[in-house]
């Protein structure tokens, strides 16, 4: 077996490196697009070489259609978008994911690839943890001082998305533990992860989180009756993990403390427990019904909240959220996000999209969506509609899912190293 050292390795060596730098550098702002131009460079060389490639490979296409619909949603709200500056560059931003999946799919065309790349991904992850936990027993990571609320680690106080990150991306560090030290490595690396992703305090990634154990437990169960039995031991060592943060991190306390507001019933008493999060809500609902074809342009929710907020709306008197003047910086919810700012059309591509998606995951074979275990996990718990999210067309958020989804569309199609090239 391949040793996580000889992965590390095959990924920093190998054509690999310019795709593993965007996940590498995500703790640093946009210097995860130096990966991003790398790819792009890397794609302009092939296609100079073999202009018609893409044809040629089942996942490239699979990709383009794909982006063709996120893409194609942002370019259909930006014709009479309320701020036709910011969707317009909004639209022209987002075609660096093309090239970006492309690469992925023609440097991961064999299975010890594709493997190479979960290793070094997981192995990104463990450090991320282990700053993570310094920063909880020590009050200092690489990131800086812990935030007074959360841990932040590496990303710092500033950035407050550790643990969104790692619960999206967990499956890959929890896949490598399987792979290398059995079962017992996986509960291992499944603890280990646990600890920064309570600590960082999004309830968002707790939900992803808890999505990704359900995934493995399927995973590793083999049949129903044994499924419910490792989910109820499963349930059981969450809540005495969380029994344990709940003592022992005055962090996890405060926002369980926040949480369980929503157990009072009243209005005011949800919202805080949602952190205003209901008030956005009703704004986008307001948002979507003033413009159902093809919403207010994407990345034009915060300029559009004001116009449809309540005169004393927190987030425009305050102006803490994005800036005086402006409201909510996103809907914070994937399926509103998409219809306040692209509406029904936008909508449509979207579920256009994911039937394609679907399709093409049931007709690769059994062996081939085992192989592409991890990234389909990590995808589907960051598209889980039944919770909050970040801002799929966001800079940075939106360059995460389009890596991973470039990513899927190559694990679909690798050659498995038995097979003759």
């Amino acid at each position: 077996m391949t040793s996580f050292g000889a992965s590390l390795k095959a990924a920093l060596r190998s054509p690999l490196l310019p795709f593993w730098l965007v996940v590498a550098l995500l703790p640093f702002g946009r210097s995860s697009e130096v990966g991003t131009a790398l790819c792009l460079l890397g794609v302009i060389l092939l296609f100079t070489r073999s202009p018609q490639a893409w044809r040629q490979h089942p996942g490239a296409r699979l990709l383009l259609w794909l982006l063709a619909a996120y893409v194609g949603a942002a370019l259909v709200s930006a014709v009479d978008a309320i701020m036709p500056g910011k969707s317009w560059s909004t639209v022209a931003a987002l075609l660096r994911y093309a090239p970006l999946g492309l690469y992925g799919c023609f440097a991961i065309r064999r299975e010890h690839k594709l493997q190479a790349l979960y290793v070094a991904v997981a192995l990104v992850l463990g450090l991320w943890c282990i700053d993570a936990w310094t920063q909880a027993l020590t009050g200092w990571s690489l990131g800086g001082h812990a935030e007074a609320e959360r841990v932040s680690g590496i990303f710092g106080a500033d950035n407050l998305k550790l643990g969104p990150t790692l619960a999206v991306l967990s499956p890959f560090a929890l896949w490598a533990a399987r792979r290398r030290w059995g079962v017992p490595g996986l509960l291992l690396a499944f603890a280990l992860v646990l600890g920064p992703i309570l600590l960082a305090g999004s309830r968002a990634a707790w939900v992803c989180y808890a999505l990704v154990a359900l995934g493995f437990v399927w995973r590793e169960a083999g049949s129903a009756w044994r499924f419910a039995g490792l989910c109820v031991i499963a349930v059981a060592v969450l809540a005495l993990a969380g029994g344990i943060a709940w003592k022992t991190s005055s962090r996890f306390q405060d926002r369980m403390q926040r949480t369980l507001l929503v157990l009072h019933g009243t209005d005011q008493s949800v919202d805080a427990a949602l952190s205003g999060r209901l008030d956005i809500w009703r704004t986008s609902v307001a948002m979507t019904a003033a413009h159902p074809f093809n919403g207010v342009g994407v990345r034009g929710f915060r300029y559009a909240y004001p116009r449809y907020a309540p005169a004393n709306d927190w987030f425009v008197v305050s102006g803490e959220a994005c800036g005086v003047g402006e409201g909510a910086c996103h809907a914070h919810q994937l399926v509103l996000e998409v219809l306040t700012e692209t509406g029904a059309i936008g909508l449509l591509l979207w579920l256009a999209a994911l039937a394609l998606a679907l399709r093409a995951w049931r007709r690769v074979g059994a062996a081939a969506r085992a192989r592409a275990f991890p990234v389909t996990l990590a995808l589907g718990v960051m598209l889980f509609p039944l919770n909050t999210h970040l801002a799929f067309y966001s800079a940075w958020w939106g360059l995460l899912f389009a890596w991973l989804l470039g990513l899927w569309c190559a694990a679909l199609y690798v050659e498995a190293d038995d097979e003759r090239a």
